[in-house]
């Protein structure tokens, strides 16, 4: 099998982890007279389509369903349902998490290439969080290699997951291998806070990825509900123990257009906790 063109000026590969490359495109040469000029500068910026390229000998990945560009090479894919039980569960945790339900693994020897994005590609060692695991926002998997496992961590109270925003389940990743994820913000601008028995307090929902093994509480400023209230901070979002997280210092919203064009979501996170002092006050949240 040959592959010519692959990489070229316009295109080439900025990171590389395990059996995954990202291609980026610097030089974006599919633009219309009309939007030349626009796209010249979004490059410039760094605004360009991003490519998650894999190449696998023997082996298997798993992926976001419906990410698929092309492949070339053996490669069999299948779906990695084990049955009837495993298909509901899948399905519970494809409603919770927001992923999709099934994901299609591809096992062999070639190359894999999935569908261009403008989000930024953050290929992430998952042993390196530890044997626990990360735990990611909604919305940012997208492939990962056959030494990781895929699973869902759940809020300990229904309380804080709700006046928190980050939802009651989230998608954590085990195991000794490599992840790709899709993130609104460039790894560059993710500040990482490393936890020793300590705790971070995040007024918003901006921590992107995080330690599975920390406490997640949703907690008032002060130890009043007039006294929260009266600070203007109302609840707060709060880690707990011994690991790390990743922390976007942009609203990381579920949509990368709403959290990179307007500058309220370059100032502040609207979806900021500050109005929630009362409805956690109610609730008996510490």
């Amino acid at each position: 099998m040959g592959i010519k063109n692959l990489t070229n000026e316009g295109r080439i590969i900025t990171k590389k982890l395990g059996c995954f490359n990202v291609m980026e495109y610097v030089k974006d040469l599919s633009v219309s007279p009309y939007n030349a000029t626009s796209q010249y500068f979004m490059s410039k910026m760094g605004v360009r389509r991003r490519q998650l390229l894999c190449r696998i000998e023997d082996s298997s990945i798993t992926m976001q369903a419906g990410a698929l560009q092309w492949m070339s090479g053996n490669i069999q894919v299948k779906t990695d349902v084990k049955g009837v039980g495993d298909f509901i569960g899948k399905t519970f945790k494809g409603a919770v998490t927001k992923e999709s339900a099934i994901k299609p693994v591809y096992t062999g020897s070639g190359i894999i290439a999935l569908e261009p994005t403008y989000k930024y590609l953050i290929l992430c060692d998952v042993g390196s969080w530890g044997t626990s695991g990360v735990t990611i926002e909604d919305g940012m998997y997208l492939a990962s290699d056959s030494n990781v496992e895929i699973g869902i961590s759940r809020r300990k109270n229904v309380s804080s997951a709700l006046l928190g925003k980050e939802g009651l389940f989230n998608v954590n990743l085990k195991g000794n291998g490599i992840a790709a994820l899709e993130s609104n913000v460039p790894e560059e601008e993710l500040i990482e806070v490393e936890l020793n028995n300590g705790e971070l307090k995040i007024d918003g929902k901006q921590a992107v990825c995080w330690s599975t093994s920390l406490d997640f509480t949703v907690e008032r400023t002060t130890k009043t509900l007039i006294g929260s209230a009266a600070s203007g901070e109302g609840l707060l979002n709060v880690y707990r123990g011994t690991g790390k997280i990743l922390m976007s210092p942009v609203a990381p919203t579920d949509s990368l257009f709403s959290a990179t064009n307007t500058v309220g979501a370059k100032a502040a996170d609207p979806t900021s906790n500050a109005l929630g002092g009362f409805v956690g006050g109610l609730l008996g949240i510490n």
